[in-house]
């Protein structure tokens, strides 16, 4: 079974899978936190040269921002081949943060394989599982499941969110990877979740409601009251972490409604 570590280190939740015989580490964060990443492996017990994998859920700059400079240590990135198309669709956006010192990704470096050929690349590093095509959030994203039941997602929307996205590529590629059994999920910006004890995740505290838009409304309108934080959990019985993210996309983005802020829920911190 593989041993899977959570690199703290940013607004992006990257995670390094570590087989029998090496290890992947799945997403990178921003251009400009590669110091911040090193300082995060070495609290983590890891070293970035003994990585020998990167690979990236979907290629939008929080995901992909530094690849190439984890890759010049020493791993290989390796995509999926309907992912080519998409490799420097962020570098635009990335080149305009000066502060940031950008490197793009080198084409030449890359490893490409197809959906049939990842379980045989997984099983170098000694991990057992494969890839996925999961076109939600983006047409290039793909989620990772292994065979002992852990999922990774990138950026597809939440579960807790499913409701929200009926009839739309969002719920197929969640049917899809239901459909393995999964029995914990892990996903780009929201915590992880056991789905077998709680399907919906922890977001939603102890009452796990149907309507995920009354619980938001319920929350904001205790925002306008000026209610701490404590008192939102107790009235509301959503969980601390679901509160606090509400209130912050409330707050920040006034006039936005139900559906920005879960949309926005996913992406927090950028």
């Amino acid at each position: 079974m593989a041993l899977i570590k959570e690199i703290k280190y940013g607004t992006t939740n990257t995670y390094l899978i570590k087989g029998s015989k090496g290890s992947i580490l799945w997403d990178t964060g921003w251009a400009g936190t590669l110091k911040a990443f090193c300082h995060a492996m070495g609290e983590a017990g890891e070293k970035v040269q003994d990585v020998d994998y990167i690979l990236i859920s979907h290629f939008h700059p929080d995901h992909m921002g530094i690849a190439q400079e984890i890759a010049d240590m020493g791993p290989v990135i390796c995509a999926a081949d309907f992912q080519k198309d998409f490799i420097h669709s962020s570098d635009r956006v990335l080149a305009k943060d000066k502060k940031a010192d950008f490197i793009p990704i080198k084409d030449e470096s890359i490893r490409y394989f197809s959906l049939e050929e990842s379980r045989a690349l997984l099983e170098e590093a000694g991990i057992e599982g494969r890839i996925l095509h999961t076109p939600g959030h983006s047409d290039d994203s793909m989620s990772l499941i292994l065979d002992s039941g852990e999922l990774f997602v990138g950026d597809l929307n939440p579960l807790y969110e499913l409701e929200l996205h009926k009839g739309s590529l969002i719920e197929k590629s969640w049917k899809e990877l239901l459909s393995l059994n999964p029995r914990k999920v892990y996903y780009g910006h929201a915590h992880s979740a056991d789905l077998r004890s709680n399907p919906l995740g922890r977001l939603l505290g102890k009452t796990a409601p149907d309507d995920i838009y009354a619980l938001v409304k319920k929350i904001t309108r205790c925002v306008d009251k000026g209610m701490p934080k404590d008192t939102i959990v107790k009235k509301t019985g959503a969980d601390p972490v679901f509160v606090e993210d509400v209130t912050r996309m409330y707050v920040t983005h006034p006039g936005v409604s139900v559906q920005g802020i879960l949309d926005r829920i996913e992406i927090k911190g950028k």
